[in-house]
């Protein structure tokens, strides 16, 4: 994938300085830490807020904001900076969500789309598919169930019907940066998914001094976007700088910049403009190809109910476990925000906000601890402190009120999972973190929690907030910080 903006582009992360009980300052510059040296002698619990200290206070790090809280699992408090304060968490908040998604859900626990039908094969009078805000449904699921009705003998639909009233309006977080909104990131959480509601935009060089040619993984869905192509094909080797911009509230989207001619296809996720609509049109192409044809199809944004109609079908999801890992191993924004508002009607809350904040508040995690603004965190306006996070690791781990077991599971894993697969290879922290990372333009988070043989599970939260370093130069000092805490020992 490659998103338009940089904190999303980063496939791998550079080593991490093993630091011993004495670190000295080095220069950006000077900073191509090696992660192999396993064997470095451990530091004294004592001597850990020294040695952080000396990371945090490196000149390029003056001007970014730190937050931490450093906890033993009984409760000891091995260092802590700022973490009272409230900082912009990121995706950190999928910690928050998840918590209150099992503290309702069991994580074995399925959801279903019902298909309701009246009058009889071979010709239905309806069929109608009532969207319960499922984000698994692929294009495989209406494939299956055009398979299904083939086989029940039904060849004619008069009016095919899907339903898009479960969830109520805004599809889309209104607090949200216009600029995101084009992006699969940050696509409609409606009551009709469909393939995630994104879109594979492909783009490919041509001769020299030529446009680009682009092409779309799906044609129903890509066909929903004006595209204003501006690319152009370069000379070889010239440095990577194509761009794809958004016209606010326009399904438009502008190809800029120069693709080199031996540059290989440039892949792009896009968001589906219209997501009920292409439910719509997918599932009725897919009852084509079945053999069924449909006289009238229609989206409806209602609820409503016909006697005549009986439940013929339905499509159940995978369990909730594997929807949550997806949300914390692979930072999925829309199931976050389909299964917080899942939760929301269940609970009959007026928002997610309260389904969270009502589901939190039974784990002994007081509304007045944060600030959401959605469940993903994909928005600035949401402010959580480090030490309301580890409280969350501290409850979700003892906590007889929530799928315990579950919860830990569905988080990456150091160099082995998740957006933690490519982080703290070759290093003790490797298969002994489990946690959840969240990014931002100026934002770096990383909360969870650390085995170290010998010493304690250690929960961390740390948070960089309002740094002028890339995406990458926050991972790098962060996970020094989780390498240095990993060589903890007791020497009281």
């Amino acid at each position: 994938m490659k998103p338009i903006f940089v904190w999303f582009r980063f496939c791998a992360l550079v080593g991490v300085l093993l630091v011993s009980q004495t670190l000295n300052a080095k220069t950006v510059a000077q900073e191509n830490y090696s992660v192999s040296q396993s064997d470095r002698s451990k530091i004294c619990s004592q001597d850990l807020p020294k040695a952080i200290k000396e990371i945090i206070n490196r000149p390029h790090l003056a001007r970014s904001r730190w937050g931490m809280e450093i906890q033993t699992e009984t409760g000891e408090v091995l260092y802590s900076l700022n973490s009272h304060q409230l900082f912009t968490p990121a995706s950190s908040v999928k910690l928050l969500t998840t918590a209150a998604i099992l503290s309702f859900f069991d994580g074995r626990d399925r959801l279903t789309t019902p298909i309701l039908a009246s009058g009889n094969a071979p010709n239905l009078t309806s069929l109608r598919l009532k969207g319960k805000g499922d984000p698994t449904i692929t294009t495989q699921s209406l494939e299956q169930i055009a398979n299904r009705l083939q086989a029940l003998g039904v060849k004619k639909i008069e009016q095919l019907i899907v339903e898009d009233s479960y969830f109520d309006a805004p599809a889309i977080n209104p607090t949200w940066e216009w600029l995101d909104v084009h992006n699969y990131f940050a696509t409609a959480a409606n009551s009709l998914i469909l393939n995630q509601n994104a879109v594979t935009l492909t783009i490919l060089p041509q001769e020299i001094n030529q446009p680009v040619k682009f092409y779309w993984s799906d044609r129903l869905a890509g066909r929903q976007w004006q595209i204003i192509n501006r690319g152009m094909t370069g000379e070889k080797d010239i440095p990577y700088n194509i761009e794809i911009d958004g016209d606010l509230g326009k399904p438009l989207l502008a190809i800029r910049g120069e693709l080199a001619v031996n540059e290989p296809p440039d892949i792009w996720d896009m968001a589906v403009v219209d997501p009920a609509n292409y439910f719509l049109e997918q599932w009725r192409w897919q009852l084509a190809r079945a053999g069924i044809e449909v006289t009238r199809g229609i989206v409806i944004n209602e609820a409503e109910s016909q006697e005549l109609e009986e439940e013929l079908l339905t499509i159940s999801s995978p369990a909730i476990a594997r929807m949550v890992e997806e949300i914390n191993q692979k930072s999925n924004n829309l199931y976050a925000e389909a299964l917080a508002k899942i939760l929301a009607k269940r609970l009959e809350a007026e928002d997610v906000i309260e389904a969270i904040n009502l589901s939190l508040n039974k784990l002994g995690i007081g509304e007045n601890e944060y600030i959401l603004a959605d469940a993903s965190g994909l928005s600035r306006q949401n402010l959580v402190s480090p030490h309301t996070l580890v409280k969350v690791l501290d409850i979700a781990s003892k906590s007889p009120k929530l799928d315990r077991e579950t919860y830990r599971k569905s988080l990456a894993v150091a160099g082995n999972s998740g957006t933690l697969k490519n982080r703290f290879k070759d290093t003790p922290v490797q298969n002994n973190f489990w946690g959840k990372t969240g990014t931002l333009t100026g934002v770096g988070t990383l909360s969870g929690y650390l085995f170290v043989p010998d010493f304690s599970t250690i929960k961390i939260s740390i948070m960089v907030n309002n740094s002028d370093l890339s995406s990458k130069q926050i991972r790098q000092s962060i996970d020094e910080i989780v390498v240095v805490l990993s060589h903890t020992k007791n020497c009281r």
